[in-house]
């Protein structure tokens, strides 16, 4: 689907995303709170904190400080600055949700945390399947094009250490 090893891999990020999406929003739309002595309830709850905390953010943060960035320096900044811009809502939302999600694995939820938790995590599946979406007709069709060799080999490897977390992205 895309040439160069970057779209590919977020490309991959990308589906895994939209499965957890897609999970979130079946148990929002069960109206009822999350089990957390359910096997798949307690599954989905530690999968959502762990994915947003270290894939989604590190995805976001990647994009900006990388792919972003070098669309800027070849006079191309209007997709990184409206996919930044969604970022910026989507950052603080998924933090709230990481938050929300590890207290209901502690404490379960009430009918309040519940409604919040429900909240959020309605807000992140609308904005983050519709950002998807964004990015695989737009950014990595770009990125195919717009990459050479070189700038490819530079930028997985720096992909590669941020998700090691061996370098800040």
């Amino acid at each position: 689907m895309f040439a160069n090893r970057i779209s590919r891999t977020l490309h991959d990020e990308h589906r895994a995303t939209i499965a957890l999406m897609e999970r979130l929003e079946a148990a929002i739309s069960r109206r009822q709170p999350i089990n957390i002595a359910d096997p798949a309830g307690a599954r989905l709850l530690a999968d959502l904190a762990a994915a947003i905390e270290a894939d989604t953010l590190r995805h976001f943060d990647f994009e900006e400080t990388q792919l972003f960035t070098m669309f800027n320096s070849v006079g191309d900044q209007l997709i990184g600055d409206h996919l930044t811009e969604e970022h910026s809502f989507m950052r603080p939302l998924g933090e709230k949700l990481i938050a929300q999600a590890r207290a209901a694995q502690a404490d379960g939820f009430d009918a309040d945390s519940w409604r919040e938790f429900s909240r959020s995590g309605a807000e992140l599946v609308q904005r983050m399947v519709v950002h998807v979406q964004k990015e695989e007709m737009a950014l990595l069709p770009l990125l195919d094009q717009t990459m050479d060799d070189a700038t490819e080999t530079r930028l997985y490897e720096a992909y590669v250490q941020a998700s090691q977390g061996t370098v800040a992205t």
